[in-house]
């Protein structure tokens, strides 16, 4: 596929509205933990969020590198939190082409830290996300 310059708006509110109703059901089943189930929840949120954050690259994974930029937006961090994930065992890889500040960053990851997103970076994230694509892609 060739690299995309703009995402019509109705596609990127639907994938907002996605991840959106994800966070719903997850906490829905939050609140009704305790106890035993709500280790097993500590353990499934950082699976979760890990997930979710792959399917949020790849939702827009074909965006223009040109017009994402390179300076360590959220769409950067994306994409190195995807990356991270699938190839370097979860922890946190540098990439070359972006300027990448822990300091900046929604979750404030270093390089070579293993990656954990819980509910409220998630969200964050997710937020953050969305304002940058919307920002340098919607068309």
């Amino acid at each position: 596929m060739l690299a995309v310059n703009a995402y019509p708006v109705a596609y990127i509110d639907q994938c907002q509205a996605r991840m959106a109703a994800q966070l719903v059901a997850y906490d829905a089943v939050a609140a009704g933990a305790s106890g035993v189930k709500r280790a097993a929840l500590a353990t499934f949120e950082q699976q979760l969020f890990l997930h979710l954050t792959v399917v949020l690259d790849g939702y827009f994974v074909h965006r223009t590198r040109g017009l994402e930029g390179k300076d360590g937006n959220a769409l950067n961090e994306v994409r190195m939190l995807s990356s991270s994930i699938l190839r370097d065992g979860g922890v946190l890889a540098a990439d070359k082409s972006i300027r990448y500040r822990p300091e900046a960053s929604v979750c404030r990851i270093k390089l070579g830290e293993p990656i954990r997103i819980d509910r409220q970076q998630f969200a964050a994230l997710f937020h953050a996300y969305f304002a940058e694509l919307r920002k340098r892609f919607a068309g």
